[in-house]
């Protein structure tokens, strides 16, 4: 595997931290290196698994020992469990995931380098990973489907009152729910489907699903603005209806109507 040289330096640092912490049973790699799409651009992605009784104890200084991996520019964990994201000097920059011993069936799926085995578990490991459930999926789905609504409100009244950098910013909102109903048409199963609709985008479904979208980046001009919402009111009815119906969702019909209403009134106002 050809990694890019400040990141063979710092995944020698990585491994030789964790060879001599005790704490520490297994490491690997994931990510774009171990799928062999890594490019210049890729980041590091790694696992760290140590001893269930160790893990408390590990995970609260995780901030010393990434200090011992070089000159420590960020470290965040944003309030997520079992991860840190990590940025060196170097331009060395990732996700360090973090794992008990006796969880490791469950924590992951996809392909990984081993880096580190010190007990031969990753010989056995038989990676499941966490699928979404599917009550999970149709509560993502539930929320797409009714925030849209609540978020086009904003943007009526934005461009009613000439608020355009507002109105901007809901037209990305909106947009951003078509994209993740995309997204569950595809493959209902997507964990990435939420906050980051367009997250790795060009993986996960085809860009030409998306293309009549592509006329929604529009000017900041209160004009470009309503025509590029009606684009997306048609995208977002086309799929939401029929996903609704699919997985056993009353479609807000009543609240579609009331919007659609304001929506109209508003194209006929001139300010």
């Amino acid at each position: 595997m050809q990694l890019l040289p400040h990141h063979q330096t710092f995944i020698d640092r990585f491994i030789a931290a964790c060879q001599t912490d005790k704490r520490v049973v297994a490491a690997f790699l994931v990510g774009s290196y171990a799928w062999g799409t890594a490019d210049a651009y890729s980041d590091l992605d790694l696992y760290l698994i140590t001893a269930d009784d160790a893990y408390e104890d590990f995970f609260a200084g995780r901030e010393a020992f990434m200090q011992r991996l070089g000159d420590l520019a960020f470290l965040e964990d944003f309030g997520l469990p079992d991860i840190v994201f990590y940025i060196f000097a170097d331009g060395s920059e990732g996700e360090l995931m973090f794992g008990r011993e006796s969880q490791i069936n469950h924590i992951f799926s996809g392909p990984y380098r081993v880096l580190l085995d010190k007990k031969g578990i990753m010989t056995e490991a038989v990676f499941l990973g966490h699928t979404p459930a599917q009550t999970e999926q149709i509560e993502k789905l539930r929320r797409q489907l009714y925030w849209f609504w609540h978020d086009l409100s904003h943007l009526i009244t934005a461009l009613g009152r000439g608020q355009l950098w507002w109105a901007s910013g809901q037209l990305e909102v909106l947009r951003g729910y078509c994209v993740n109903l995309a997204r569950l048409k595809h493959n209902f199963a997507d964990a990435d489907v939420g906050e980051e609709a367009y997250f790795k985008i060009e993986k996960a479904i085809s860009i030409e699903s998306l293309s009549a979208l592509q006329a929604t980046f529009c000017p900041m001009e209160r004009g470009a603005m309503l025509q590029s919402v009606l684009v997306i009111l048609r995208f977002y009815q086309e799929l939401a209806r029929d996903l609704a119906r699919a997985h056993g969702i009353a479609y807000p019909a009543d609240l579609e109507r009331v919007m659609v209403d304001r929506l109209e009134k508003l194209r006929y106002v001139q300010l």
